[in-house]
């Protein structure tokens, strides 16, 4: 256990925790959302920190970042546990393990540790992934001011829920983030994701203000946020709100946990997705999880030339020079 950061006490033994935007009260002896964080005393723990749930070694176009350092790895690690309770969610064996099975999975591995093994594996970064970073803040917090210490980049892959306080500390050591930004309706997000959608919007525009790398990501699910009129909104967002050099990838949804009424969407789906996207003026749309048609590769904005051809999560060919168009040398945008 680690004495949490970004709570304050209330009275009569209950603290407020200040890390993510549900801002939960919690009781002596309880747990917030989360199921990682406790009371013990009037004292808030983080009760994650150095267990990991899961490391691995992956591309960092699997996060997705398709502007951050293509071609590199990262070093990928989790814990147990989410603030969010998404009927869909692909990772739910361990980010509702605390919540559902009453118990905290993981293995030692401790900052140095993380930061040693990044190193010797030859990444050029450290992602916070698979569940949500915001719940294991401490653990990743101390992980990436040691990682940049040593030179490598520090990744969240993150649901957009962290509060600004917490966000502005880290950000010396944060350099891109991949948002998800489920989907444009309150509803969605409140049946779907059990959370609420303008805090969600908040905080990807403050990620932005803060510099930090941003790409978004829309998983479309058939009949929950596949509307044209959704579709719409979250690319004038993106365009008008955070910036058409925002990367957005949608994604195809396929069934899982508890949402399997619904099939995996169709490519056109996402291939009409993409279109509003470029239509809004965004310079950047990717379409995921369908390897192999197309929707995955770089264009140059500026004169349409190929620049990256990939095939799922793997650069087959890369022309790129400095960051800039070989052919028009317009910049890029991203860390290249």
């Amino acid at each position: 256990m680690k004495e949490a950061m970004f709570y304050e006490k209330t009275g009569d033994g209950t603290v407020r925790c200040g890390l993510c935007r549900f801002r939960c009260r919690i009781a002596d002896g309880a747990r917030g959302i989360c199921g990682v964080r406790e009371n013990r005393g009037g004292v808030l723990y983080s009760l994650v920190y150095g267990v990991a749930i899961a490391e691995h070694v992956d591309p960092i176009e699997k996060k997705p970042l398709y502007h951050f350092l293509p071609g590199s790895t990262s070093y990928s690690v989790a814990t147990a546990g989410c603030n969010f309770r998404c009927l869909h969610c692909q990772n739910y064996t361990i980010s509702q393990a605390p919540r559902e099975l009453h118990e905290i999975p993981g293995f030692e591995l401790s900052p140095e540790m993380i930061v040693n093994k990044a190193l010797a594996a030859g990444c050029s970064s450290i992602s916070y992934t698979y569940t949500e970073p915001t719940i294991f803040y401490e653990y990743a917090y101390d992980t990436a001011v040691l990682a940049s210490q040593a030179g490598l980049r520090n990744v969240f892959v993150t649901n957009g829920y962290i509060t600004s306080e917490a966000l502005s500390h880290i950000r010396p050591y944060l350099h891109a983030a991949n948002i998800d930004l489920k989907g444009f309706s309150a509803k969605f997000y409140r049946e779907v994701v059990h959370a609420m959608l303008g805090e969600v919007l908040d905080s990807i525009v403050e990620y932005k203000k803060l510099g930090i790398w941003v790409e978004l990501t829309t998983l479309i699910i058939p009949k929950h946020n596949d509307s044209d009129e959704e579709l719409h909104a979250i690319a004038r967002f993106i365009a008008e709100q955070v910036g058409v050099e925002t990367p957005w990838h949608v994604t195809q949804f396929y069934p899982t946990y508890k949402l399997t009424d619904q099939p995996r969407t169709p490519v056109e789906t996402l291939r009409r997705a993409r279109q509003i996207g470029l239509e809004a003026g965004l310079r950047y749309v990717y379409e995921g999880n369908v390897p192999g048609e197309g929707g995955e590769n770089t264009f140059c904005p500026n004169c349409s030339d190929l620049l990256v051809r990939r095939y799922g999560y793997f650069i087959e060919a890369l022309h790129v020079e400095n960051g800039r168009c070989p052919r028009c040398n317009f910049t890029l945008d991203g860390v290249w």
